[in-house]
């Protein structure tokens, strides 16, 4: 019977489909069978990535800002702040023309005859009559010249304040034939010792004994013989 034998080949196939995918279930891990019939899983989701961390920013050391430099000091304090500087300005006409005054008279360590010196001038350090020059008489240094001047200073002893001494000697044509001499002197009168009595003394010491210095250039330069030294205080 037709309708009867309907039935029995459906089961029949449906048979066969269970086994199959049975088989293919075997094959293939990923599927499943629900109620025999063959069904394919979806694929799981996949997993999100997770970006590695970024590093840690490396933030370099700042160093330290510089210390401001000290300011600088102002100068030290005077050696001498009551100082009093003194000049003795002198001079003298002589009748010869400046350059044979200046050399005959004018070199460094011609002092020594005209400050009438009797241990005389040598030169110790330095160049004759060059700055620089240093002479025995008072150990003296030359500090600046010109064609017919020079002028000198005093060292600084120790223990001792220094009072700036410096003595200028120059020779200054008058005509072609006369020459003004002039000696000038500067110290620091306040490092003299006693009242003013006795620092008005020390200038006019000095104005004496340089003033005659003076005399002898001019006996000098003019072709004279000087006379015997003065004598020493």
């Amino acid at each position: 019977m037709a309708g009867g034998n309907k039935k029995p080949r459906e089961d029949e196939m449906i048979h066969a489909r269970a086994i199959g995918a049975l088989m293919l279930a075997g094959l293939l891990p990923g599927c499943v069978m629900v109620h025999a019939r063959e069904v394919v899983e979806a694929p799981a989701a996949p997993v999100a990535s997770v970006a590695p961390a970024a590093p840690a920013a490396v933030v370099a050391a700042v160093p330290p800002a510089p210390t401001p430099a000290a300011a600088p000091a102002g100068p030290a304090p005077l050696q001498v702040p009551g100082f009093t500087y003194v000049t003795i300005p002198m001079e003298i006409t002589v009748n010869k023309p400046v350059k044979d005054v200046w050399a005959r008279i004018g070199k460094y360590c011609d002092i020594a005859e005209w400050f009438q010196i009797a241990t005389g001038c040598t030169i110790t350090s330095g160049v004759d009559n060059e700055v620089g020059a240093v002479r025995s008489v008072g150990a003296e240094i030359l500090v600046a010249k010109t064609e017919y001047s020079y002028a000198y200073t005093q060292p600084v002893r120790e223990g001792r304040l220094y009072n700036l001494y410096h003595g200028n000697l120059e020779a200054r044509a008058i005509d072609a034939n006369t020459t003004k001499l002039l000696y000038t002197l500067v110290y620091d009168l306040s490092l003299v010792p006693g009242d003013d009595a006795a620092k008005a003394a020390d200038v006019e010491r000095r104005r004496v004994a340089f003033t005659r210095a003076l005399g002898n250039m001019k006996i000098l330069a003019e072709g004279g013989t000087l006379p015997p030294p003065a004598p020493r205080p």
